[in-house]
Protein backbone atom coordinates (compact mmCIF):
# COMPACT_ATOMS: atom_id res chain seq x y z
CA UNK A 1 0.00 0.00 0.00
CA UNK A 2 1.70 3.35 -0.84
CA UNK A 3 -0.16 6.67 -0.33
CA UNK A 4 0.99 10.52 0.87
CA UNK A 5 -0.60 11.95 3.84
CA UNK A 6 -0.48 16.08 4.23
CA UNK A 7 -1.34 18.19 6.73
CA UNK A 8 -0.89 22.22 7.29
CA UNK A 9 -0.99 24.28 9.66
CA UNK A 10 -1.75 28.42 9.09
CA UNK A 11 -0.86 31.68 10.69
CA UNK A 12 -4.28 33.27 10.31
CA UNK A 13 -8.08 32.12 9.74
CA UNK A 14 -7.05 32.70 6.05
CA UNK A 15 -6.60 29.80 3.99
CA UNK A 16 -3.20 31.17 2.18
CA UNK A 17 -1.67 31.42 5.31
CA UNK A 18 0.38 28.01 6.32
CA UNK A 19 3.16 28.60 7.96
CA UNK A 20 3.72 24.48 8.60
CA UNK A 21 3.38 21.81 6.11
CA UNK A 22 3.89 18.23 7.01
CA UNK A 23 3.79 14.77 4.64
CA UNK A 24 4.12 11.88 5.72
CA UNK A 25 5.40 9.09 3.09
CA UNK A 26 4.01 5.64 3.54
CA UNK A 27 5.51 2.18 1.01
CA UNK A 28 4.79 -1.05 1.42
CA UNK A 29 2.60 -0.22 4.36
CA UNK A 30 4.41 1.81 6.77
CA UNK A 31 5.57 5.03 6.87
CA UNK A 32 9.13 5.05 5.79
CA UNK A 33 9.07 9.19 5.78
CA UNK A 34 8.30 12.75 7.31
CA UNK A 35 8.77 15.82 5.62
CA UNK A 36 8.11 18.83 7.85
CA UNK A 37 8.57 22.47 6.32
CA UNK A 38 7.95 25.27 8.50
CA UNK A 39 7.00 28.67 5.84
CA UNK A 40 7.15 32.02 6.64
CA UNK A 41 3.47 32.98 5.13
CA UNK A 42 2.91 36.01 3.35
CA UNK A 43 0.90 37.57 6.46
CA UNK A 44 4.39 37.60 8.36
CA UNK A 45 4.65 38.85 10.72
CA UNK A 46 1.37 38.69 11.34
CA UNK A 47 0.22 35.40 13.28
CA UNK A 48 -3.51 35.32 14.80
CA UNK A 49 -3.38 34.87 18.53
CA UNK A 50 -5.50 32.01 18.00
CA UNK A 51 -3.58 30.46 15.72
CA UNK A 52 -0.61 30.43 18.31
CA UNK A 53 -2.85 29.14 20.75
CA UNK A 54 -3.67 25.75 18.69
CA UNK A 55 -0.30 25.27 17.39
CA UNK A 56 2.29 27.09 19.08
CA UNK A 57 4.15 28.37 16.13
CA UNK A 58 5.10 31.83 16.27
CA UNK A 59 6.45 34.85 13.79
CA UNK A 60 9.93 33.93 15.49
CA UNK A 61 9.58 30.41 14.55
CA UNK A 62 9.15 31.28 10.84
CA UNK A 63 11.59 34.39 10.47
CA UNK A 64 13.74 32.61 8.53
CA UNK A 65 12.17 30.08 7.19
CA UNK A 66 11.35 29.74 3.60
CA UNK A 67 8.48 31.12 1.47
CA UNK A 68 5.95 28.92 0.15
CA UNK A 69 7.59 29.20 -3.13
CA UNK A 70 10.81 28.22 -2.13
CA UNK A 71 9.31 25.14 -0.84
CA UNK A 72 6.98 24.29 -3.99
CA UNK A 73 8.80 22.18 -6.34
CA UNK A 74 10.52 19.83 -4.13
CA UNK A 75 6.23 19.63 -2.47
CA UNK A 76 5.30 19.70 -5.56
CA UNK A 77 7.59 16.56 -6.73
CA UNK A 78 6.44 14.59 -3.89
CA UNK A 79 2.74 15.44 -4.27
CA UNK A 80 2.81 14.62 -8.03
CA UNK A 81 0.54 12.00 -9.05
CA UNK A 82 0.33 10.39 -5.91
CA UNK A 83 -2.91 9.47 -3.60
CA UNK A 84 -2.98 11.81 -0.71
CA UNK A 85 -4.74 11.97 2.61
CA UNK A 86 -5.46 14.61 4.95
CA UNK A 87 -7.89 14.54 8.03
CA UNK A 88 -10.80 17.42 7.42
CA UNK A 89 -9.55 17.32 3.97
CA UNK A 90 -11.76 20.42 2.58
CA UNK A 91 -9.28 22.46 5.02
CA UNK A 92 -6.26 21.33 3.80
CA UNK A 93 -6.87 21.41 0.20
CA UNK A 94 -8.61 24.70 0.77
CA UNK A 95 -5.26 26.52 2.30
CA UNK A 96 -3.36 24.35 -0.94
CA UNK A 97 -5.50 25.86 -3.24
CA UNK A 98 -5.99 29.68 -1.92
CA UNK A 99 -1.54 29.24 -1.73
CA UNK A 100 -1.24 28.28 -5.08
CA UNK A 101 -4.34 30.69 -6.24
CA UNK A 102 -2.43 33.32 -4.71
CA UNK A 103 1.00 33.03 -5.39
CA UNK A 104 0.38 32.26 -8.99
CA UNK A 105 1.56 28.82 -9.30
CA UNK A 106 -0.18 25.96 -11.02
CA UNK A 107 -2.08 22.83 -9.93
CA UNK A 108 -0.28 19.63 -9.29
CA UNK A 109 -1.58 16.67 -10.57
CA UNK A 110 -3.41 13.67 -7.73
CA UNK A 111 -6.19 11.87 -5.99
CA UNK A 112 -7.26 12.86 -2.20
CA UNK A 113 -9.50 11.64 0.00
CA UNK A 114 -10.71 12.58 3.86
CA UNK A 115 -9.41 10.22 6.81
CA UNK A 116 -13.03 11.73 8.67
CA UNK A 117 -15.03 10.36 5.56
CA UNK A 118 -12.99 7.01 5.82
CA UNK A 119 -13.41 6.99 9.38
CA UNK A 120 -17.28 7.45 9.37
CA UNK A 121 -17.51 4.80 7.03
CA UNK A 122 -14.82 1.71 8.89
CA UNK A 123 -15.54 2.60 12.52
CA UNK A 124 -19.82 3.83 11.87
CA UNK A 125 -21.32 5.11 15.32
CA UNK A 126 -18.68 7.14 17.12
CA UNK A 127 -19.79 10.07 19.00
CA UNK A 128 -16.33 12.21 17.54
CA UNK A 129 -14.07 11.78 14.49
CA UNK A 130 -11.86 13.77 15.45
CA UNK A 131 -7.78 13.38 14.83
CA UNK A 132 -6.65 12.91 18.62
CA UNK A 133 -9.85 10.66 19.59
CA UNK A 134 -9.44 8.76 16.63
CA UNK A 135 -6.02 8.38 17.22
CA UNK A 136 -6.42 7.64 21.19
CA UNK A 137 -8.74 4.95 19.94
CA UNK A 138 -5.99 3.31 18.19
CA UNK A 139 -3.25 3.84 20.55
CA UNK A 140 -1.55 6.15 18.42
CA UNK A 141 0.50 8.67 20.25
CA UNK A 142 1.20 12.00 18.69
CA UNK A 143 1.63 15.68 19.73
CA UNK A 144 -1.56 17.26 18.08
CA UNK A 145 -1.60 20.18 15.77
CA UNK A 146 2.25 20.22 14.58
CA UNK A 147 2.24 19.38 10.65
CA UNK A 148 4.36 16.57 10.47
CA UNK A 149 3.00 15.14 13.57
CA UNK A 150 -0.46 15.24 12.30
CA UNK A 151 0.49 13.72 8.81
CA UNK A 152 1.96 10.38 10.37
CA UNK A 153 -1.31 10.36 12.88
CA UNK A 154 -3.32 10.60 9.95
CA UNK A 155 -1.04 7.79 7.74
CA UNK A 156 -1.08 5.34 10.78
CA UNK A 157 -5.07 5.94 11.09
CA UNK A 158 -5.28 4.47 7.49
CA UNK A 159 -3.35 2.05 8.14
CA UNK A 160 -5.56 0.91 11.00
CA UNK A 161 -8.57 0.73 8.52
CA UNK A 162 -6.87 -1.42 6.65
CA UNK A 163 -5.73 -3.94 9.40
CA UNK A 164 -2.50 -3.06 8.40
CA UNK A 165 -2.57 -5.50 5.11
CA UNK A 166 0.55 -3.93 3.13
CA UNK A 167 -0.76 -5.58 -0.08
CA UNK A 168 -3.84 -3.42 0.07
CA UNK A 169 -4.63 -1.12 -3.03
CA UNK A 170 -5.24 2.15 -1.48
CA UNK A 171 -7.65 2.85 -4.24
CA UNK A 172 -9.40 -0.24 -3.98
CA UNK A 173 -9.72 0.17 -0.04
CA UNK A 174 -11.50 3.47 -1.05
CA UNK A 175 -13.79 2.36 -3.53
CA UNK A 176 -14.11 -1.45 -1.10
CA UNK A 177 -15.44 1.35 1.40
CA UNK A 178 -16.71 3.71 -0.97
CA UNK A 179 -15.08 6.37 0.31
CA UNK A 180 -14.97 9.31 -2.59
CA UNK A 181 -11.89 10.72 -3.86
CA UNK A 182 -11.18 14.14 -5.19
CA UNK A 183 -8.72 15.40 -7.33
CA UNK A 184 -5.88 17.89 -8.29
CA UNK A 185 -4.93 18.50 -11.76
CA UNK A 186 -3.36 21.04 -13.95
CA UNK A 187 -6.66 22.62 -14.97
CA UNK A 188 -8.74 23.07 -11.59
CA UNK A 189 -9.78 21.17 -8.47
CA UNK A 190 -13.21 18.61 -8.41
CA UNK A 191 -13.65 17.94 -4.61
CA UNK A 192 -15.01 14.48 -3.50
CA UNK A 193 -18.69 16.09 -3.49
CA UNK A 194 -18.33 16.55 -6.94
CA UNK A 195 -17.93 19.92 -7.23
CA UNK A 196 -15.40 21.74 -10.03
CA UNK A 197 -13.17 24.41 -9.44
CA UNK A 198 -11.35 25.62 -12.16
CA UNK A 199 -8.30 27.08 -12.22
CA UNK A 200 -8.52 30.56 -12.16
CA UNK A 201 -5.24 32.86 -12.00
Amino acid sequence: MEFLALDFETATSQPDSPCELGIAVVRGGVVREVHNWLIKPPQWPYFSPYNIAVHGITPQDVAQAPTWREIWEEVEGILRDQVVVAHNAAFDMNVLRSTLVGQGLGYPSFTYFCSVSMCRKVWPGRTSYGLAPMCAMHGIRFKHHRAGNDAEATAELVLRATDQRPSFDITQFLLDSKVKMGEFHRGGHRTPGGKVVTLDR
